[in-house]
């Protein structure tokens, strides 16, 4: 009898003690990953001598300063930066939104010959490596005389076999009673794409959308490969001009304030939206 009253006493200080551990755990992790936000916003807000006169890096501050954001957008040209990522963002995300839903649609909706292995091939695509696409990118975009444009920095970029996929998945779960109901009613297909399976699909086109806008402003590889003119710089590899012809390698300060400036949209981006990313991801992955 006093064995079973131990039981039962030790067994919820075990849970208790289970949990404990997960949440310091989780609280380690969590320090771990936001500490480098946490440097970068406090080196941004310390003075070019003070940053430079401690020995012992400080995690505190008593003289915050805001010189280095007004240098950021006053020795560099950090605002056409933005404009230009941002036009670049939302034309790219616009254009591979209709690419997406219409080859998604295509893929799932459609009955037509060698859908299966037209599907398989394209998601073979996956497998090639980024370099081989992006050498051959490269050279047609060159031919084409596009290099220096937002069409050379765009076109590249509108498609994606991945959330195609994603989305075609997506589309392939709604029934094909509704389909059957509204070809009843006289409702055409792309009638039916737009009032039917785009609502329907509406959480995993959102999380697409997101997933595209943090794809494209934080892209370096092909702005920096495919343009060489400052007036088209992107904010990614505008912060290697920031670092070699604005502040220099060794006004670190300023250089947390540039990037601070260029994270802020994606963080607000994401604590607005983080709901519906994981409700798109969630949906994606249930099958109806």
């Amino acid at each position: 009898m006093t064995n079973l009253n131990q039981v039962k006493i030790s067994s919820p200080n075990r849970g208790k003690i289970g949990k404990a551990i997960i949440y310091i755990f989780l609280g380690i992790w969590a320090i771990m990953v936001l500490f480098p936000f946490y440097w970068m916003l406090l080196t941004s807000v310390k003075s070019y001598s003070a940053y430079n006169s401690e020995y012992v890096p400080k995690l505190f501050t008593l003289s915050p300063t805001m010189e280095n954001y007004i240098s950021a957008f006053s020795a560099v040209p950090l605002g056409k930066y933005l404009a230009n990522t941002l036009i670049f963002t939302l034309s790219t995300t616009a254009f591979m939104l209709v690419v997406t839903v219409l080859a998604a649609a295509a893929f799932a909706r459609f009955n037509f010959r060698g859908r299966s292995i037209a599907f398989m091939l394209f998601l073979a695509l996956m497998m090639i490596p980024y370099e081989l696409v992006i050498v051959t990118n490269f050279v047609t975009i060159t031919n084409m005389d596009l290099r220096n444009t937002f069409l050379g920095l765009i076109l590249p970029s509108i498609t994606s076999v991945f959330y195609i996929y994603l989305l075609k998945e997506n589309f392939a779960q709604i029934p094909d009673e509704l389909y059957y109901a509204a070809k009843v009613d006289g409702t055409s297909d792309l009638k039916y794409l737009l009032k039917v399976m785009i609502p329907i699909c509406k959480p995993t086109i959102i999380t697409i959308i997101i997933l595209k806008v943090i794809e494209c402003w934080n892209l370096y590889v092909w702005p920096r490969l495919i343009t060489d003119d400052v007036n088209y710089f992107l904010v990614s590899n505008g912060i290697q001009e920031i670092r070699e012809s604005g502040f220099g390698r060794e006004n670190i300060p300023a250089m947390m304030a540039a990037v601070v400036v260029i994270s802020i949209p994606l963080i607000i981006l994401f604590l607005i939206f983080r709901k519906k990313v994981m409700a798109g991801v969630l949906h994606g992955g249930t099958k109806g």
